[in-house]
């Protein structure tokens, strides 16, 4: 029998310069700036059917979706430790297949052994949504919506470890293509599934939550696949001893890990907040605030995937124990994020109202109260649009840096001890109500980036960069 050599770690070179930098920041961050805006069109997919049911069944929705996604969004932060856990292995070179393929396990062992607990919470979605005043029907619905919907969780979190891990082996066009897929698979099952079409029974608000939980299989199936055929992933045989526990590698993932979801759950809470707050001023005012927080969070999907694309490449230079290189990845990140951002911000400045004609009729009576609130908001919007983008691409490149705990504190004082303080003050103790809210959020974010970009700028200082690095590099001719 012929003996198999393992294959060979793929070489990882730090560019020569920071145009070659950006052209691999780019090749890199493209494709998953593509499958973030696609991600969006599928969430809206079921928000556009769902929306054609009862008042009743689009309410239960909107409250069971913002509880799934609280839960999934804080698991995929937890997972996503992984990204600079590889990213690091392939920029040492040392023995990348069995630690990578090592780092992959553990991080879907992790998914699974903490996404059960979290299922068994989203089973109690009625009793959770009573508790919080919501209606009964309203949170019996909700609670018929979880039933199904919390059975994609597992598959959810899967798919995006998979996502990840492809992304980091140097080949994120496949999460544009899988995510792609899954905006066609969408669209079809809630055709057929919601009203009752091509054969199917109308099935209402359970057939959207089946629709979502077919494409959510589908997607993990896909990536599977990917994983397993595709030349340049397959070579480090991902699924190779599934079964084999690597305990010190989960536990390393988990303390990345844990602070990644906290950030992530503590942002996602503090829009959330907001969201509250706007109700306690008028159903206007709420109408008005999901306007503007939708178009901004479009916008923020292009710095959020440059974000994890930083972190990749921050990741391999810091693996590669590169300081020269981790300065200009990081930094290249940095101004393109930023630029980008001032772009979407110029344009939400100049023409707020083409964006805004995009959800309202501008001329219709029924929205005169609602659009010149969500224009007032995304005038705020854009001037918080570059401190947005700088926050993440900066969180990024620090968890290249493998520091998630300090970006964490500094997101907790920032949104909350800062942002949502700023709001409820300007919003209800100087009357300026929405806008006082949404300049609170903004002083949440600028006080975030200000915070990221000084710990970023002092990394060498702070120990995130070991000196041997940093002395090496001063030592290079």
């Amino acid at each position: 029998m012929a003996i198999i050599a393992p294959p060979r770690p793929l070489a990882v070179r730090a560019p020569a310069s920071a145009v070659a930098e950006l052209r691999a920041l780019l090749r890199l961050a493209g494709p998953l700036v593509g499958a973030n805006l696609v991600q969006m069109a599928v969430y809206a997919v079921d928000v556009i059917f769902v929306a054609r049911l009862s008042p009743v069944d689009f309410a239960a929705a909107t409250l069971g979706v913002f509880l799934y996604s609280l839960l999934l969004w804080a698991l995929i932060g937890l997972t996503t430790a992984c990204a600079p856990i590889i990213a690091a292995e392939l920029g040492s070179r040392a023995h990348a297949v069995r630690e990578v393929r090592r780092s992959f396990r553990m991080a879907l062992w992790l998914a699974v052994i903490v996404a059960l607990p979290c299922m068994a919470i989203l089973a109690q979605g009625e009793t959770l949504l009573r508790l919080a005043g919501q209606d009964p029907l309203v949170a019996r619905r909700a609670g018929s919506f979880l039933d199904i919907l919390l059975l994609s969780l597992i598959p959810s979190v899967a798919a995006g470890v998979m996502r990840t891990v492809a992304a980091a082996l140097g080949r994120p066009g496949w999460a544009l293509a899988v995510t792609l897929m899954a905006l066609l698979l969408g669209i079809l099952g809630n055709w057929a599934l919601v009203f009752g079409h091509a054969g199917f029974p109308a099935l209402g608000l359970e057939g959207s939550a089946l629709a979502s939980l077919a494409t959510t299989l589908a997607m993990v199936l896909a990536f599977a696949m990917i994983l397993m055929l595709d030349p340049r992933l397959r070579r480090y045989r991902l699924f190779g001893r599934w079964w084999r526990p690597e305990w010190p590698r989960l536990i390393e993932i988990l303390r990345l890990g844990a602070p990644i979801a906290a950030g992530f759950t503590l942002e996602g809470a503090l829009f959330g907040g907001a969201a509250v707050l706007m109700g306690l001023i008028s159903v206007t005012a709420v109408a008005a605030h999901a306007v503007a927080l939708n178009i901004a969070a479009i916008a923020f999907q292009i710095p959020l995937g440059i974000g994890q694309a930083a972190t990749i490449r921050v990741g391999m230079a810091y693996g590669a124990r590169d300081a020269r290189w981790i300065a200009r990845a990081g930094w290249t990140a940095i101004a393109l994020g930023t630029g980008v951002m001032a772009l979407t911000a110029g344009a939400i400045w100049f023409v707020p109202s083409l964006f805004v004609s995009a959800y309202l009729d501008l001329d219709a009576p029924a929205n005169a109260r609602t659009v010149p609130l969500a224009l007032r908001y995304l005038v705020i919007a854009a001037m918080f649009q570059l401190f947005d983008g700088a926050q993440v691409v900066l969180a990024g490149a620090l968890r290249g840096l493998q520091d998630t705990r300090a970006p964490m504190v500094i997101a907790g004082f920032g949104y909350w001890g800062i942002g949502f303080v700023t709001a409820c003050l300007l919003g209800f103790g100087l009357g300026w109500q929405g806008v006082g809210i949404w300049t609170g959020l903004a002083a949440g974010l600028m006080a975030v980036s200000i915070m990221l970009g000084w710990r970023w700028s002092h990394r060498t200082r702070l120990g995130l960069v070991p000196t041997e690095m940093v002395r090496s590099a001063t030592q290079a001719p």
